[in-house]
């Protein structure tokens, strides 16, 4: 049995160590492909822009609700987007007459909309999701450094390799506040076995949401990104990156007193970036501080000393 009971162990080691240099290879390839390696540690910034393209969509899984306005037309618009590191990030985006921004100081990440104005987000800063669409390859490297390969899946026609991330409880928590407890997030990267490129990002969070004397209810958010058309930036070292792709997002709801299991709403997003620059002259931290609301909101001070 003691025989049996070590055999086990050390195949369980064996197991872990290879699923662990698995992802350092994947890793190492999409950097040596991006040639971001060239740059790390000598990018303080960058700089992207491009067109976006916007649809709600029906979707024949949510029970009949949830296209919205428009049935599938699409709304066109405009995103700029700067970065500093190592975590100071905004992002604004010009659609159909509206302006949405989003942005981290190094400490608190924050959002503004035209329908609640702007607010920080819980749980501190996060990269930018729009970063991960193959628009930083570095950023890209050093957040799947820590994955689990996760095997192989065929996708659009291409071999991948399979990256996983989950979200610990200790930041899953700090995410959640006194109504909405945010359960899982998950990050999953497939990159192609042929070029050692990230040709498609996925992620997912389930949030259970209850007011008091309500019932509970439930929101998942899937998001499914496809990156194409690798290319080399201007004047970035020889650094490829994808300069367009395509998102779908699903938000379905469920829970006691939907009417339908599953209440979804698709969203489709599409994007060509125009221009995209490293080492931006003349920008600093002063670019990346939060609006005045959410400076003067009784959630800023806290998050912002960590707690």
């Amino acid at each position: 049995k003691l025989g049996l009971v070590w055999f086990a162990h050390g195949l369980v080691g064996w197991w872990c160590v290879q699923v662990a240099s698995s992802a350092q290879y994947i890793i190492e390839q999409f950097r040596a492909t991006t040639g971001c390696g060239k740059i790390e540690g000598a990018v303080k910034s960058m700089y992207a822009a491009g067109r976006v393209r916007l649809a709600m969509l029906q979707d024949p899984a949510g029970g009949g609700a949830g296209g919205g306005g428009g049935g599938g037309r699409g709304h066109e618009g405009s995103f700029v987007m700067w970065q500093l590191a190592p975590s100071m990030w905004i992002v604004e985006m010009a659609v159909a007459g509206q302006h949405v921004a989003a942005g981290s100081d190094g400490r608190v990440a924050w959002r503004r909309t035209p329908w609640v104005g702007a607010h920080a987000a819980r749980g501190g800063s996060r990269p930018l999701r729009r970063a991960l669409q193959g628009l930083d390859p570095v950023t890209i490297a050093a957040i799947f450094s820590t994955a689990e390969h996760a095997g192989e899946k065929l996708v659009d026609g291409e071999d991948c390799f399979v990256l996983r991330l989950d979200v610990g409880p200790s930041v899953l928590s700090s995410w959640s506040d006194g109504t909405a407890e945010v359960i899982r997030h998950g990050l999953t990267g497939f990159f192609s076995q042929r070029s050692g490129l990230l040709v498609r990002l996925e992620d997912s969070q389930l949030t259970r949401i209850q007011s008091p004397g309500a019932a509970a209810m439930y929101w998942e958010t899937t998001i499914s990104s496809s990156l194409a058309d690798y290319r080399a930036v201007d004047g970035g070292g020889g650094v490829h990156v994808a300069h367009s792709g395509r998102s779908t997002a699903h938000l379905a709801r469920f829970g006691v007193g939907v009417r339908a299991a599953r209440v979804v709403t698709r969203m489709e997003e599409s994007w060509t970036i125009d221009d995209v620059a490293f080492n931006v002259p003349g920008l600093g931290p002063d670019a990346f501080i939060p609006p005045e609301e959410v400076r003067r909101s009784r959630f800023y001070d806290a998050m912002a000393a960590g707690k």
